[in-house]
């Protein structure tokens, strides 16, 4: 057993960070729950406007702080959610609990069926938790690329008696300009350089019309065989990439201790940049995505989308060090991250942009990945196909099929199929699913809330309708959602 170091920092702004990002989980419990659900009192959030800085320039953003300043919650699967969320901002907005499954009217998705939270409102939210996970909270608007977003950690009875120090990053991609002109800028014709009509290695394909045809008995997709220059990877070139809302300019440092054990609780909240997480010098072990327990990867470099979580182990060498923890941009040389670091170490400037591109996501990490728990082998009551298309020179994305309609206790497939020349990350409300398909190839995948479909891919997930309502299934790139990349899954009581 090594000493157990929590550190408490009286912080505002960017660094209000550190307070929640290193956590002991004992001590939190005491924290958080004695206080907030003595007596039945609800957490109380703000949604609130705060500045941080950027590249030397002040911005002003968005953001979840709790009374204090801090960001983000910290609960207790062994309680109920009960949170009063308040609005500080002057615009309406609604908040989604991005992980959990709450009943369907408590989802945060705008009108569906919920209103928005007006300026100055309050509306509680109550409903039972039962499990634990990296989970994060975030508009479902384009209020979310103004960092309307922070980090939802659950723990268990389990993650409390853990002797490991825990550190929490948020990722995101931030512009100086508004989401509105960004979404704006690419919906103009780009002069037909979208997907429509792209010839790589000499196939002609029309991908608007979604007619490609794949070979899914093959195991592998027609991404690996074909030109890169086709690929349409990142949509918008940002202004910075953040951890923790800093830049590598001046990260977040973490006091670790030397042979320590570190688990890092990593959120990918960037509206359109994927990245690959790279731990350097130490070896880590992947234990969840998504808030799910899976058999353990080890590994340095882990791929992580847009609305998905890691969590990753790490044992802090016995000489102790710096050990920065970067995420790099998919396809492009920028990058982000935090620092770990023992007492007295040196810590020297890391740059923002590497030597070389990201490596560009792909599905071969997500086919090695096993869920932790046992998976029912059941019969499927419902299976569709949905195929994901569209056009990058008038920046119209969709989703094509039948409607999603079940009843409940079905047990549900989708076959998602993507036909466009860019990936896309697909998050289910109100539902876990398992991957079961990798391009035509059954595996016994992991349980998770948002897969990624590579372009020209195809991936097949399962799930129980157990949970009534009206629930979005969409892209989460928070512009191709914007453009039409939504439908949704439908079943009443």
């Amino acid at each position: 057993m090594y000493r157990r170091e929590f550190l408490i920092r009286m912080m505002t702004g960017a660094a209000a960070f550190g307070a929640l990002a290193t956590i002991d989980p004992k001590l939190t419990h005491a924290a958080t729950n004695a206080s907030a659900h003595a007596a039945g009192s609800p957490q109380k959030l703000n949604i609130v406007k705060r500045t941080i800085e950027v590249n030397g320039r002040s911005a002003s953003v968005l953001g979840l702080t709790r009374p204090d300043g801090q960001p983000g919650l910290i609960l207790d699967a062994d309680t109920p959610f009960d949170v009063e969320l308040a609005s500080q901002i002057d615009a309406p907005t609604l908040i989604h609990w991005h992980g959990l499954t709450p009943p369907w009217e408590m989802d945060g998705v705008p009108d569906n069926p919920a209103a928005p939270i007006k300026p100055g409102e309050m509306r509680r939210y109550n409903f039972q938790l039962g499990a634990g996970g990296t989970h994060w909270m975030h508009a479902h608007t384009l209020q979310e690329q103004s960092l309307l977003a922070a980090p939802l950690i659950v723990h268990t009875a389990e993650d409390r008696q853990r002797d490991e120090q825990e550190v929490v990053v948020l990722l995101h991609d931030f512009s100086f300009k508004s989401p509105e002109e960004l979404l704006a800028s690419l919906k103009k014709s780009n002069g037909g350089d979208g997907m429509s009509g792209h010839d790589m290695g000499g196939m002609k394909m029309d991908m608007s019309g979604g007619s490609m045809k794949m070979d899914m008995n093959s195991g592998t997709s027609m991404q690996q065989g074909m030109s890169m220059a086709g690929m349409d990877i990142n949509d918008i070139d940002y202004d910075a990439y953040l951890a923790n809302d800093r830049t590598l300019d001046d990260p977040e440092v973490f006091k670790v201790e030397k042979g320590g054990r570190v688990r890092l609780r990593l959120i990918n909240g960037a509206t359109a940049t994927a990245f690959t997480v790279d731990t350097g010098k130490i070896e880590a072990s992947l234990i969840a995505v998504d808030g799910q327990d899976i058999e353990l990867v080890k590994g340095t470099r882990f791929p992580v989308s847009m609305g998905q979580r890691l969590d990753l182990r790490l044992e802090i060498p016995k000489g102790g060090g710096v050990f920065p923890i970067l995420a790099l941009r998919e396809g492009a040389a920028q990058r982000t991250g935090i620092v770990l670091a023992t007492e007295g170490a040196a810590i020297s400037k890391i740059a923002a942009v590497g030597d070389a591109d990201g490596p560009v996501l792909r599905l071969d990490l997500e086919q090695r990945l096993r869920p932790l728990k046992q998976s029912a082998d059941r019969f499927v009551d419902k299976a569709f196909k949905v195929t994901l298309s569209g056009d990058m020179a008038t920046y119209s994305w969709r989703i094509d099929g039948d409607p999603l309609n079940v009843f409940p206790g079905d047990h549900v497939e989708i076959a998602i199929n993507n036909m466009s020349m860019m990936s896309h990350p697909m998050h289910l409300h109100g539902h876990h699913f398992q991957v079961v398909a990798i391009n035509g190839q059954k595996i016994d995948g992991a349980f998770r809330d948002t897969v990624l479909l590579p372009m020209m891919s195809q991936v097949t997930i399962a799930f129980d309708a157990h949970n009534p309502g009206h629930w979005p299934f969409h892209c989460h790139h928070l512009y191709h959602m914007a453009s039409g990349m939504m439908t949704y899954v439908g079943y009443e009581a």
